[in-house]
This record gives C-alpha cells, structure tokens and sequence, in this order.
C-alpha cells in the first residue's frame, strides 16, 4: 500500500492537480466547517454584494456540524454529512477559488463539472467516524453565523486528517463500492 499524500493549506490548483481519484490524503492546516443553512447564508451574502466572512480562494470547506466540544477538547464529535445538499451551492463557490470539499456521497454532474472547470478537488472522509476524526483538529472557532448554532462555519486546525479523494480535478470518481 501506498502511503498517504501529506498536503499543506491552502490548496492551491498546482497542488490539486498531483492529487489523484483514490488518493489517501491527509491534510494539515486551516479548514472551514459549512452545511447546507451555511452555504445558503454565503450565496445571500453574494446576492447582496457583501463580503464572505472569510477569504475562500484556495481553501477546503468539511461538510460537517459538529457536537459541542467535551471539557479539555477544542470541538466534538464532527463525521462529514451527505454533499449532494450543497450542490447547489458548489458551482458558485468553486467559481470564486474554493479549491476542496470534505463530505460524504456522490456528487451531482454541475459539480463534477465545476470542479473539473475550477481545478478542485472533493474528498470523502468516513461517515460514522465523527469521534475519530476529531482527534485530528486541534483548534476549532467560529467564524460566521453563530445563530446557526452546529451548522455556524467554524475555521479549524487540523493535523494529518484523513481523507481520501472521490473526485479529482479531472473529474475521476473513486468509490470502492462501484
């Protein structure tokens, strides 16, 4: 077996584009936390011609909400959730230099198309490992929509987090299940 690609954030096009369907990742740096009430809130904020709450050129958004974090731990329990909700979403995120996605599940063909035309990258993290996938973040806080309360876009340090690539920058699906 291969060992894991280690990569750094932010993830620019150069990197995505060493990055390949079936790829065991594991990343370090900064991620952002969004789900679907999120997503919905940055595309208002572009209708309205407002600034995003944070610069999202070259950065990863995990499609997760994570549990309040046990005394002593920086966030709880945080498994990655059904992408396809986001879909709508995506196109125009990927069009202003969100370069990865974490989640879970299949994605629709605007997006395979999207992220193949923005040289990006959807990763899958293993569903029902929330517990364990919060072992590899460090530093969790909220950075937009704390009225969202689990669904706020939270900025995270993480070390070595373990993803795997689902769709490539060429628009190559991987699913061991195929």
């Amino acid at each position: 077996m291969t060992a894991p690609v280690q990569i750094q954030t932010p993830l620019t096009p150069e990197r995505v584009k060493t990055l390949h369907s079936g790829d065991e990742v594991r990343i370090t740096g900064t991620i952002y936390t969004a789900r679907d009430a999120a997503h919905k809130k940055l595309c208002q904020l572009l209708d309205e011609g407002s600034p995003l709450p944070f610069d999202i050129k070259d950065q990863i958004i995990f499609y997760t909400g994570p549990t309040p974090a046990p005394p002593g731990y920086p966030i709880g329990s945080c498994g990655p959730t059904t992408s396809y909700r986001m879909d709508r979403y995506t196109p125009r995120l990927l069009s202003l230099g969100l370069r990865g996605m974490i989640g879970k599940g299949r994605r629709g063909q605007p997006v395979i198309d999207s992220i193949v035309e923005n040289t990006a990258v959807y990763f899958s993290a293993e569903g029902g490992c929330g517990a364990l996938l919060a072992r590899y973040i460090l530093e969790s806080e909220v950075v937009a929509f704390p009225e969202l309360g689990t669904e706020a876009i939270r900025r995270l340090r993480v070390e070595n987090f373990p993803v795997s690539v689902f769709c490539d920058c060429g628009g190559n699906i991987y699913s061991p299940y195929l």
